[in-house]
């Protein structure tokens, strides 16, 4: 598992993909099961943080673009 911090998007998608299908797939301990969960929290915040960032930066260019009209 990589730090979340230095994950990109499509990484942390990826990922995030990965821990629903194990979740999904079941066979795991309880204990692991959480872990996974856990994984998937973090993982899931990090695609959201990107996200919000990429709509931050799309609602700035676009108010930039209104004010040169």
């Amino acid at each position: 598992m990589t730090d979340e911090g230095s994950l990109s998007y499509e990484q942390a998608r990826a990922e995030l993909a990965t821990v629903v299908e194990k979740l999904e797939a079941g066979g795991t301990s309880l204990e692991e099961s959480l872990a996974l969960w856990e994984r998937g929290e973090k993982l899931a915040d990090v695609c959201q943080r990107w996200l919000d960032g990429a709509r931050e930066r799309l609602d700035a260019a676009r108010a930039a673009r209104a004010d040169q009209s």
